[in-house]
């Protein structure tokens, strides 16, 4: 596999871990009682994005570091993933 497809899936496997990232650690204006006037008292008091983001470049570079080690090691191969428009014969 190139080094492009493999900074493809460290992108994809970057935004889910994202979004699986940001609800740690969040508090309301509604939970913490400081209401700001004019916003939504569900908005987070402190969101902490460059906390979450250096978390989420780390776990990612982990998982697709592990994804990479699998791979190369022959544990599995590209073969064993279901592709799309894949036209073998099952």
């Amino acid at each position: 596999m190139s080094p492009l497809t493999f900074l493809a899936i460290y992108f994809i496997v970057w935004w889910v871990t994202l979004f699986a990232v940001l609800p740690w650690g969040v508090r309301s204006q509604a939970e913490s009682a400081d209401i700001t006037p004019g916003t939504d008292p569900g908005a987070p008091v402190r969101p902490l994005l460059l906390k979450k983001l250096i978390a989420t470049t780390v776990v990612a570079a982990i998982i697709t570091g592990g994804l990479i080690y699998l791979v190369t090691s022959g544990v599995v191969s590209m073969d064993d993933f279901p592709m799309p428009f894949d036209t073998r014969p099952l």
